[in-house]
Protein backbone atom coordinates (compact mmCIF):
# COMPACT_ATOMS: atom_id res chain seq x y z
CA UNK A 1 0.00 0.00 0.00
CA UNK A 2 1.30 3.45 -0.87
CA UNK A 3 0.02 6.95 -1.23
CA UNK A 4 0.69 9.41 -4.05
CA UNK A 5 -0.55 12.96 -3.64
CA UNK A 6 -2.97 11.82 -0.95
CA UNK A 7 -4.47 8.95 -2.97
CA UNK A 8 -4.71 5.56 -1.31
CA UNK A 9 -3.21 3.07 -3.79
CA UNK A 10 -3.18 -0.64 -3.04
CA UNK A 11 -3.52 -4.20 -4.27
CA UNK A 12 -6.13 -6.17 -2.36
CA UNK A 13 -8.32 -9.23 -2.58
CA UNK A 14 -11.36 -8.67 -4.76
CA UNK A 15 -14.87 -8.40 -3.36
CA UNK A 16 -18.28 -8.84 -4.96
CA UNK A 17 -18.76 -5.07 -4.67
CA UNK A 18 -16.10 -4.64 -7.38
CA UNK A 19 -18.21 -6.48 -9.96
CA UNK A 20 -19.15 -3.61 -12.28
CA UNK A 21 -15.65 -2.20 -12.65
CA UNK A 22 -14.13 -5.70 -12.73
CA UNK A 23 -16.42 -6.77 -15.59
CA UNK A 24 -15.29 -3.80 -17.69
CA UNK A 25 -11.61 -4.57 -17.01
CA UNK A 26 -12.09 -8.24 -17.86
CA UNK A 27 -13.89 -7.35 -21.07
CA UNK A 28 -11.16 -4.86 -22.04
CA UNK A 29 -8.57 -7.62 -21.71
CA UNK A 30 -10.29 -10.60 -23.32
CA UNK A 31 -12.87 -9.11 -25.79
CA UNK A 32 -13.90 -12.00 -28.08
CA UNK A 33 -13.14 -14.58 -25.40
CA UNK A 34 -15.65 -12.76 -23.17
CA UNK A 35 -18.26 -13.12 -25.91
CA UNK A 36 -17.46 -16.84 -26.20
CA UNK A 37 -17.58 -17.44 -22.42
CA UNK A 38 -20.85 -15.59 -21.94
CA UNK A 39 -22.58 -16.72 -25.13
CA UNK A 40 -23.61 -13.11 -25.72
CA UNK A 41 -23.12 -10.87 -28.77
CA UNK A 42 -24.10 -7.46 -27.37
CA UNK A 43 -21.39 -5.80 -25.25
CA UNK A 44 -23.85 -4.75 -22.51
CA UNK A 45 -25.13 -8.32 -22.19
CA UNK A 46 -21.55 -9.61 -22.09
CA UNK A 47 -20.77 -7.18 -19.25
CA UNK A 48 -23.87 -8.21 -17.31
CA UNK A 49 -22.95 -11.90 -17.59
CA UNK A 50 -19.32 -11.18 -16.66
CA UNK A 51 -20.66 -9.52 -13.49
CA UNK A 52 -22.71 -12.64 -12.75
CA UNK A 53 -19.69 -14.91 -13.25
CA UNK A 54 -17.53 -12.57 -11.16
CA UNK A 55 -19.97 -12.69 -8.22
CA UNK A 56 -20.22 -16.50 -8.26
CA UNK A 57 -18.17 -18.44 -5.74
CA UNK A 58 -16.52 -20.82 -8.19
CA UNK A 59 -15.53 -20.30 -11.80
CA UNK A 60 -12.44 -18.97 -13.53
CA UNK A 61 -13.75 -15.37 -13.41
CA UNK A 62 -14.93 -15.48 -9.78
CA UNK A 63 -13.90 -12.66 -7.48
CA UNK A 64 -12.25 -15.37 -5.36
CA UNK A 65 -9.57 -15.70 -8.07
CA UNK A 66 -8.95 -11.96 -8.40
CA UNK A 67 -6.65 -9.34 -7.00
CA UNK A 68 -7.66 -5.72 -7.45
CA UNK A 69 -5.53 -2.62 -7.89
CA UNK A 70 -7.39 0.36 -6.46
CA UNK A 71 -6.78 4.08 -6.28
CA UNK A 72 -8.85 5.40 -3.40
CA UNK A 73 -12.07 3.43 -3.91
CA UNK A 74 -11.79 3.15 -7.69
CA UNK A 75 -10.92 -0.24 -9.18
CA UNK A 76 -8.26 0.51 -11.79
CA UNK A 77 -6.75 -2.93 -12.41
CA UNK A 78 -7.39 -6.63 -12.01
CA UNK A 79 -5.46 -9.87 -12.22
CA UNK A 80 -7.21 -13.25 -12.33
CA UNK A 81 -5.22 -16.28 -11.13
CA UNK A 82 -5.78 -19.96 -10.38
CA UNK A 83 -3.90 -23.21 -10.60
CA UNK A 84 -3.98 -24.97 -13.95
CA UNK A 85 -5.07 -28.24 -12.34
CA UNK A 86 -8.29 -26.47 -11.26
CA UNK A 87 -9.15 -25.00 -14.68
CA UNK A 88 -11.51 -27.75 -15.83
CA UNK A 89 -13.52 -27.59 -12.58
CA UNK A 90 -13.57 -23.79 -12.72
CA UNK A 91 -14.94 -23.92 -16.26
CA UNK A 92 -17.87 -26.23 -15.37
CA UNK A 93 -20.24 -23.39 -14.25
CA UNK A 94 -19.42 -21.44 -17.42
CA UNK A 95 -20.06 -24.49 -19.59
CA UNK A 96 -23.35 -25.09 -17.75
CA UNK A 97 -24.39 -21.49 -18.50
CA UNK A 98 -23.49 -21.88 -22.18
CA UNK A 99 -25.26 -25.24 -22.39
CA UNK A 100 -28.42 -23.73 -20.88
CA UNK A 101 -28.30 -20.89 -23.43
CA UNK A 102 -27.83 -23.25 -26.36
CA UNK A 103 -28.60 -26.90 -25.50
CA UNK A 104 -27.92 -28.08 -29.06
CA UNK A 105 -24.25 -27.09 -29.00
CA UNK A 106 -21.62 -29.36 -27.51
CA UNK A 107 -19.36 -26.59 -26.27
CA UNK A 108 -15.76 -26.82 -25.17
CA UNK A 109 -13.68 -24.13 -23.49
CA UNK A 110 -10.12 -24.00 -24.76
CA UNK A 111 -7.49 -25.27 -22.35
CA UNK A 112 -5.33 -22.27 -21.49
CA UNK A 113 -3.06 -23.54 -18.71
CA UNK A 114 -0.88 -26.57 -18.09
CA UNK A 115 -1.94 -28.53 -15.02
CA UNK A 116 1.44 -27.94 -13.37
CA UNK A 117 1.33 -24.14 -13.49
CA UNK A 118 -0.21 -21.41 -11.39
CA UNK A 119 -1.95 -19.50 -14.17
CA UNK A 120 -2.41 -15.79 -14.73
CA UNK A 121 -5.62 -15.85 -16.73
CA UNK A 122 -6.15 -12.12 -17.17
CA UNK A 123 -4.41 -8.88 -16.30
CA UNK A 124 -6.05 -5.57 -17.13
CA UNK A 125 -5.54 -1.93 -16.19
CA UNK A 126 -7.92 0.92 -16.93
CA UNK A 127 -6.37 2.84 -19.88
CA UNK A 128 -6.67 6.10 -17.90
CA UNK A 129 -4.12 4.62 -15.45
CA UNK A 130 -1.72 3.06 -17.96
CA UNK A 131 1.96 3.90 -17.82
CA UNK A 132 2.08 3.94 -14.02
CA UNK A 133 3.40 0.40 -13.56
CA UNK A 134 0.09 -0.95 -12.23
CA UNK A 135 0.12 -3.92 -14.64
CA UNK A 136 3.60 -4.88 -13.48
CA UNK A 137 2.51 -4.54 -9.85
CA UNK A 138 -0.48 -6.84 -10.47
CA UNK A 139 1.73 -9.40 -12.21
CA UNK A 140 4.21 -9.31 -9.34
CA UNK A 141 1.34 -9.72 -6.85
CA UNK A 142 0.17 -12.80 -8.78
CA UNK A 143 3.70 -14.24 -8.77
CA UNK A 144 3.98 -13.59 -5.02
CA UNK A 145 0.63 -15.30 -4.44
CA UNK A 146 1.89 -18.35 -6.33
CA UNK A 147 5.05 -18.34 -4.22
CA UNK A 148 3.04 -18.09 -0.97
CA UNK A 149 0.88 -21.03 -2.08
CA UNK A 150 4.01 -23.10 -2.70
CA UNK A 151 3.89 -23.29 -6.51
CA UNK A 152 7.10 -23.37 -8.53
CA UNK A 153 5.86 -22.15 -11.92
CA UNK A 154 3.61 -19.34 -13.07
CA UNK A 155 2.29 -19.14 -16.62
CA UNK A 156 0.34 -16.80 -18.85
CA UNK A 157 -0.59 -16.41 -22.49
CA UNK A 158 0.08 -13.48 -24.76
CA UNK A 159 -1.45 -13.00 -28.19
CA UNK A 160 1.19 -13.37 -30.88
CA UNK A 161 0.86 -9.77 -32.12
CA UNK A 162 1.01 -8.16 -28.65
CA UNK A 163 4.75 -7.53 -28.59
CA UNK A 164 4.57 -4.76 -25.96
CA UNK A 165 2.97 -7.10 -23.42
CA UNK A 166 5.33 -9.93 -24.35
CA UNK A 167 8.37 -7.72 -23.73
CA UNK A 168 6.97 -6.84 -20.28
CA UNK A 169 6.40 -10.51 -19.43
CA UNK A 170 9.88 -11.48 -20.60
CA UNK A 171 11.40 -8.64 -18.57
CA UNK A 172 9.64 -10.17 -15.53
CA UNK A 173 11.29 -13.54 -16.24
CA UNK A 174 8.62 -15.34 -18.27
CA UNK A 175 10.03 -17.57 -21.00
CA UNK A 176 8.43 -19.03 -24.12
CA UNK A 177 7.30 -22.63 -23.74
CA UNK A 178 4.89 -23.29 -26.62
CA UNK A 179 2.23 -21.94 -28.95
CA UNK A 180 -1.45 -22.55 -28.18
CA UNK A 181 -4.81 -21.63 -29.71
CA UNK A 182 -7.47 -19.79 -27.69
CA UNK A 183 -10.73 -18.89 -29.39
CA UNK A 184 -9.09 -19.33 -32.80
CA UNK A 185 -6.20 -16.96 -32.03
CA UNK A 186 -2.53 -17.91 -31.67
CA UNK A 187 -0.96 -17.24 -28.27
CA UNK A 188 2.52 -17.74 -26.86
CA UNK A 189 2.43 -19.72 -23.62
CA UNK A 190 5.05 -18.23 -21.29
CA UNK A 191 6.27 -19.72 -18.01
CA UNK A 192 8.28 -18.29 -15.11
CA UNK A 193 10.11 -20.45 -12.58
CA UNK A 194 9.80 -19.11 -9.03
Amino acid sequence: MNSKEGALIMIRNATKNDCEQAAVLIYDAIHDIAHALTGELDKQNVLKQLEVFYCQEMNRLSYRNCLIKSVDDQVVGIVIVYHGKDAQQLDEPILAHLQAKNPKNNLVIDKEADETDFYIDTVSVNPQFSGRGFGTELLNAAIEKARQLGYSTVSLNVEENNQKARRLYERLGFMYKKEIMINNHVYAYLVKQI
